[in-house]
C-alpha cells in the first residue's frame, strides 16, 4: 500500500514521516470500514516503531492506543480491554501517572472495559479518573463535563445489570 502512495522510496521506512503517513492510512483504512484492516496495519506499523523507536517512545504508545481501539472496533472488545490496561502501565512508566495521554488511556479503558461487559468496572474507574482530573485540572477543566457524562452513561448501564461483569455475560 505504501508503494502505490510513493511512501517510504525517498525517505525511507524509518524516517517519522513515513511512519506517521502509514498510521495516517491505517486510520484511513478503519474510517472507510476496513476495521480489521486498520487493526492489522496498525500492528504491523506497531512491529516497525518498537524496532525504530522502542517500546516506550511516546508515539509507540500512540500506535499502541490506535491499536487497541481499532481492534475493539473490529470486534475484539475484550482484546482491547486487556490491550488499554497494558497500555496504561507503560503509559504510566514512561509518561507518569498525571500526563494528559496518561488521562485519556485510563478513559479509553474504562471504555472498552464496559463494552466489554463490565460497566460497573468502567463506572468505578471514571469515579477515580474524574477525582484525578478534578485533582489535577480543577473543575473547570472541559475534561471534566466528558468523562462526567461517560460515567453517567456507564452507572446507567451498570444499574440494568448489576452483579454482572463482562465475565459473567453472555
Amino acid at each position: 500500500m505504501l508503494q502505490q502512495v510513493g511512501v517510504g522510496g525517498v525517505l525511507g521506512p524509518d524516517h517519522p514521516h513515513t511512519l506517521a503517513i502509514r498510521g495516517n492510512l491505517a486510520t484511513l483504512r478503519g474510517r472507510t470500514g476496513d476495521v480489521t484492516g486498520a487493526a492489522a496495519a496498525f500492528a504491523e506499523l506497531l512491529e516497525h516503531m518498537v524496532q525504530v523507536l522502542g517500546a516506550g517512545h511516546p508515539r509507540t504508545l500512540t500506535i499502541r492506543s490506535n491499536l487497541a481501539s481499532w481492534r475493539g472496533r473490529a470486534g475484539d472488545v475484550a482484546g482491547a480491554a486487556a490491550a488499554y490496561a497494558d497500555l496504561l502501565e507503560h503509559m504510566v512508566q514512561v509518561l507518569g501517572p498525571d500526563h494528559p495521554d496518561t488521562l485519556t488511556t485510563r478513559s479509553n479503558l474504562a471504555t472498552w472495559q464496559g463494552e466489554a461487559g463490565d460497566a460497573a468496572g468502567a463506572a468505578t474507574a471514571l469515579v477515580d479518573l474524574l477525582e484525578h482530573t478534578v485533582r489535577l485540572l480543577g473543575t473547570d477543566h472541559p475534561q471534566v463535563p466528558v468523562i462526567q457524562n461517560n460515567l453517567a452513561y456507564w452507572r446507567k448501564e451498570a444499574e440494568k445489570a448489576p452483579g454482572l461483569s463482562g465475565n459473567d455475560r453472555s
